[in-house]
């Protein structure tokens, strides 16, 4: 049997992801969730980004989102792409979203709250080597954890930052779980890509100590939804109606997007562009400043250039959408 093998780490919010994808898709594949899978990418001549998927030809690839898309091109059965296109974008945006936006608030939580730092050490640390001697772990510890506080200013996780990035934090989870009370998925009975992108980040935040008690008591239904979807290959199901009104709760994540990630992305494109070392903008009245991501960029371009691909009549059922949302200005 052909076999795919996944390297990551369980406290990796896009190994997790990924993991995710090639259990709902039923793909055969063999998890190597211990060691450092860095030097797998690196090895490979890859970036040092995780995860790593070995193709059963012997092909190596990192990045979850572009990994996802060439799965879809490899196997045509259980796609996590709706046939809509129009549904496919608004999956790619929220998949987006939850990959370069919610991930602000697993990094802000793991690594701003005392509980949660001394929590994720012990959960990396042990993955990587769960009988390491404890004179080394205790050095291991504290390596990894000046590394990642030392990076939360680059990636916005800053104490000016906090309360936009907490607040966006409880819309997602309400927002979720009024959805997830009537539909199972994002967009029918059965997952999405934008399904697997809001997981892999809120799926760490489920488990980290701080956000994992908001997550229990204000949004059961997403707590209980990330354990059915993390091993989803039981699910059988349909897309919603691309003809049937968006439902609210879809429409208010999109609106989100249009409130917080997309103002960024804009704002982050102008300062790479004027050469700026910051990234500097208002979001809800607040102020928000970071240093400026190339990649964040890209990923900028790629939705532009997505939306700008659809076919006209996807456009014209979208397109009013958007605008209602205030997203279309950020996407022309």
């Amino acid at each position: 049997m052909s076999l795919y093998i996944l390297h990551g780490l369980n406290p990796s919010p896009y190994s997790v992801k990924m993991r995710a994808i090639l259990r709902y898709r039923r793909l055969p594949f063999v998890w190597n969730g211990s060691g450092n899978p860095r030097d797998v990418a690196v090895k490979a001549g890859l970036p040092p980004v995780i995860p790593v998927l070995q193709f059963p030809d012997g092909r190596f690839m990192n990045d979850s989102t572009p990994l996802a898309h060439a799965l879809e091109r490899e196997h045509k059965e259980r796609s996590i792409v709706p046939a809509d296109p129009a549904q496919a974008w608004l999956s790619d945006l929220l998949e987006d979203f939850g990959d370069e936006w919610v991930t602000k608030m697993m990094f802000h939580y793991r690594w701003y709250y005392a509980a949660d730092r001394a929590f994720a050490q012990d959960w990396v640390v042990t993955s990587r080597d769960p009988v390491m001697p404890m004179e080394q772990r205790a050095a291991a510890k504290n390596m990894f954890n000046d590394r990642q506080v030392g990076r939360m200013a680059m990636v916005g996780c800053t104490e000016q930052n906090r309360p936009i990035i907490e607040d966006s934090y409880r819309f997602v989870l309400d927002t979720l779980d009024r959805h997830l009370k009537t539909r199972p998925f994002l967009f029918g009975t059965r997952p999405a890509l934008a399904d697997f992108g809001l997981y892999g980040q809120l799926q760490i935040l489920s488990v980290d100590p701080t956000p994992m008690a908001e997550m229990r008591a204000r949004a059961i239904d997403v707590y209980c939804w990330l354990l059915r979807l993390d091993d989803a290959s039981g699910v059988e199901g349909d897309w919603a109606d691309p003809a049937a009104p968006l439902p609210e709760t879809l429409v208010a994540l999109v609106k989100h997007c249009a409130d917080t990630y997309l103002p960024f992305l804009a704002a982050n494109l102008r300062a790479l562009q004027e050469g700026k070392e910051e990234v500097s903008m208002q979001i809800g009245g607040r102020p928000y400043a970071q240093a400026p991501f190339r990649y964040q960029a890209k990923c900028y371009d790629a939705l532009r250039k997505k939306l700008a691909a659809l076919p006209a009549e996807a456009r014209r059922r979208l397109d009013p959408v958007l605008e209602e949302a205030g997203c279309l200005k950020f996407l022309a």
